[in-house]
């Protein structure tokens, strides 16, 4: 089989094991965490709703003004942080963390841990 075929097939396992145990609800929502090598992006989805409540990006206008180059640690904390306070502005103070196919290391756990540190409980 070739190597990439295999790899994307690892990675789609991966990400269906984690979604199947994660639904997010109108109490507490999923923060859905794409990263790429360039960008990182987080959506917070009513999945019974099947809704976008809160989402934010690298590549958006006013987040990505400050950021640099939007694939490190630094640029994930600063996502994690404005997730937080858009979501904590919506009334969402509590949400489930799905990492996707993504290890909970390096960006995904720097976007995690300053969300958490604005308020958001994960």
């Amino acid at each position: 089989m070739d190597k990439q075929k295999f790899l994307g097939k690892q990675r789609q396992r991966r990400r269906f094991h984690t979604r199947k145990r994660i639904r997010g609800t109108a109490d507490r929502p999923r923060m859905s965490v794409n990263r790429s090598h360039r960008n990182i992006e987080v959506q917070v989805i009513d999945d019974f709703e099947g809704k976008t409540l809160v989402s934010v990006s690298t590549c958006d206008g006013d987040t990505g003004s400050g950021i640099s180059y939007g694939g490190n640690c630094d640029a994930a904390a600063t996502v994690g942080k404005v997730v937080a306070e858009k979501a904590i502005a919506a009334g969402i103070k509590a949400v489930k963390f799905d990492r996707g196919d993504a290890r909970y290391h390096g960006r995904i756990a720097a976007l995690a841990d300053a969300a958490r540190e604005a308020g958001l409980e994960l």
